[in-house]
């Protein structure tokens, strides 16, 4: 067995292994045995470290792919496998993913101490990283969708964690079926590709792609039906509605959800197939223009915000369309070093308004204020994070979204018409920075708002307070290299499968030139600068009123403070569509299935009295037959039962003698 390979199995094995044993035994280990799942993603995390310095340092090639499959069953002409593809992106996301989940499961033994349940919990946390990796290492698509399924499924469960909450579970139902009408479109992009090409494997697949198997429409509507299962996952416009909800879970849940797991799945997926999306320039300009909305639409929703989470949930949409539009214009490798520069820095301001949650027992910011002499562990490192997402220069956020609006600008720059892709995302970065500080602002300085809550409120426990330290870290050296890392952007660079694909790949603007490079950096900076300049105007000096602002403009703040009524809006079409079609069906049931019966109600009766006597005559009868047959048995057997050991053996010497004298009588007759 190759290294890889074992490397491979073993990163899969010990979360489900620790899934299994928590689910049936968790409860009667000691501590409810939290320390199984932690200390088996831990174990997971060193062999994912492994990977990662073996493939990235050892290798050091960016057209390195490892791949073995092993064949599972046939259907028809299709041959159904399985098996493990490593290459740099994935050496990156099982980094990610184990990082991540790892600091994750350390961070909710304190927080979660004492809840309801909490062997379960430990269960679905593990559940859920087994699902993630299965992902991120599987070689073909038919495994993809379902581990796509697994990550949905897993996230049900630990979204709706309190489930007697009316709250959290409708956000665990909304969660999941958004997710679907996304994952519909995702099978049926899969199905295409399969129908046109024969094949689930990526390698294979992409091969097919660049010959010219699948091109033209056919090509566009299959990309843009894979591209609809980012949408769901990744909480694009407009499915990103299950997102803010999914908040109803706890805050280690909100960390792994929406930092660097479920949410990134979709736009791992959309680089894992990147020859497939590249070669349809019509379906990449879709992926781009998605994305824009929903990084714009998102952020102008945060805003106006009061509870800390759910700013925090509309900034991941946000990010998320970021990394989105990155891909759409071709910029992969900026896409995806933010991706992983995102998760580091978003599950450490998740993790630390858990923390701040932990202490004063609400999410409302306006409760809150400060906090930043109870709890100085938490306020640098949140502070760290969101520098970070501001994208201030020497913070991995910086040196990520430059490499993004580099690729947009030059995009833009090739083709004037979408101009308005860079100066969306701009114009997003700066308000990304001014609700990221007036969050900070709102929660850590000033006076505080409700002194009780401050009196009581203290620094977290060091199971929660070191996770924090060490995402801070790492966002602080994972952007080291101003323009995409040093080693990343060297690395993880568009896979080359043909002349077609590096071509298409090439012409959308995949390395931002210098001067597109610089203007974007200049601009990201100012705006980055203004945004936290007006942050701390309006929130720290108090020189501008943001209750005076919005009752200047009452109809921009309610349209982003009721996210723009999309929630009421699917209420009033979607679900009240769906409810009209139930009211039919029950109509159609009452009148047109109930006439039927009754049109065909004396046939009906006659049936019936022909099964009354068959069930009388026939069944009963043989029963009633068995049974008495069985008393007979029973009663002759009873004249043969004496319990005295003696009388038995003389019975059977008789028997034995009646038997040998019938066998010889037999004998000489023939």
């Amino acid at each position: 067995m190759h290294t890889y390979e074992l490397l491979a199995w073993l990163i899969l094995a010990f979360p489900l292994l620790a899934f299994v044993i928590q689910i049936f035994f968790g409860k009667r280990l000691p501590r409810q045995g939290d320390w199984v799942p932690v200390a088996a993603i831990c174990c997971s995390l060193f062999f994912g470290l492994i990977l990662f310095f073996m493939v990235i340092v050892g290798e050091h090639d960016p057209n390195f792919v490892f791949q073995v499959s092993y064949p599972w069953f046939s259907g028809g002409s299709l041959q159904f496998d399985w098996g493990f593809h490593i290459d740099n992106l994935t050496a990156v996301m099982i980094l990610v993913v184990t990082v991540v989940s790892s600091v994750v499961h350390i961070y909710s033994l304190g927080y979660m101490q004492g809840e309801d349940f909490y062997d379960r919990f430990f269960a679905y946390l593990s559940l859920f990283s087994f699902s993630m990796l299965l992902l991120v290492l599987c070689d073909n698509l038919f495994i993809l969708y379902i581990s796509w399924e697994l990550v949905g499924v897993s996230s049900y469960l630990l979204i709706g964690f309190y489930f007697w909450k009316h709250s959290a579970a409708d956000a665990c139902k909304k969660a999941f079926i958004t997710t679907r009408v996304g994952d519909v479109f995702f099978f049926i992009g899969i199905l295409m590709v399969v129908l046109y090409i024969g094949e689930f494997n990526y390698t294979k697949v992409f091969e097919a792609v660049a010959h010219g198997e699948l091109t033209g429409w056919v090509l566009t509507i299959a990309v843009v039906c894979l591209f609809g299962g980012a949408v769901g996952k990744s909480a694009q416009f407009p499915l990103h509605v299950w997102l803010p909800d999914a908040m109803e879970g706890p805050t280690p849940v909100s960390a792994l959800i929406h930092a660097a797991t479920m949410v990134a799945a979709g736009v791992y997926m959309v680089g894992r197939l990147f020859p497939i999306f590249s070669a349809s320039p019509a379906a990449m300009l879709v992926v781009a223009y998605i994305g824009l909305i929903t990084a714009f639409f998102a952020a102008t929703i945060a805003i106006t915000q009061t509870d800390i989470k759910r700013v925090l949930a509309y900034s991941t949409v946000s990010q998320l369309g970021y990394m989105v539009t990155a891909l759409g214009v071709g910029a992969y490798t900026a896409g995806l070093y933010h991706l992983m520069t995102h998760a580091f820095f978003k599950a450490l301001l998740f993790l630390g308004s858990g923390s701040v949650i932990h202490a004063v027992h609400t999410n409302e910011m306006p409760s809150m204020g400060g906090l930043k002499k109870k709890m100085p562990i938490t306020f640098w490192t949140m502070l760290i994070a969101t520098l970070a997402i501001s994208g201030v220069p020497f913070f991995s956020g910086f040196g990520s979204k430059d490499a993004i609006l580099a690729a947009s600008l030059e995009f833009g720059m090739t083709h004037w018409l979408h101009m308005p892709i860079f100066l969306g995302l701009l114009l997003g970065a700066g308000i990304t920075a001014f609700y990221m500080f007036r969050l900070i602002f709102l929660t850590f300085f000033g006076e505080a708002r409700e002194p009780k809550r401050y009196d009581h409120a203290h620094e977290s426990p060091y199971s929660m307070t070191v996770p924090l330290m060490i995402l801070a870290g790492l966002s602080v050296i994972g952007g080291f290299g101003l323009y995409g890392g040093l080693w990343f952007n060297h690395l993880v660079v568009p896979p080359v499968i043909g002349d077609a694909a590096h071509h298409a790949a090439e012409g959308h603007g995949a390395h931002g030139s210098a001067l597109a490079h610089y203007g974007a950096m200049a601009l990201s900076i100012l705006f980055a600068t203004g945004g936290i300049l007006l942050s701390y105007l309006v929130y720290y000096k108090k020189k501008i009123s943001a209750e005076a602002v919005a009752g200047r403009f009452p109809v921009l703040y309610n349209l982003s403070f009721h996210k723009y009524w999309v929630d009421e809006l699917y209420g009033k079409t979607v679900i009240a569509f769906v409810m009209w079609f139930r009211m039919v069906l029950a109509r159609f049931d009452n009148k047109v299935v109930d006439g039927i019966v009754n049109a065909t109600a004396p046939a009906l009766r006659g049936v019936s009295s022909f099964s009354g006597a068959w069930d009388k005559y026939v069944v009963d009868g043989l029963v009633n037959l068995i049974a008495i047959v069985v008393q007979a048995v029973g009663a002759v057997s009873t004249l043969i039962q004496s319990g005295v050991i003696q009388n038995y053996l003389m019975k059977v010497g008789i028997a034995v003698g009646a038997i040998l004298l019938l066998h010889n009588f037999i004998l000489r007759i023939f």
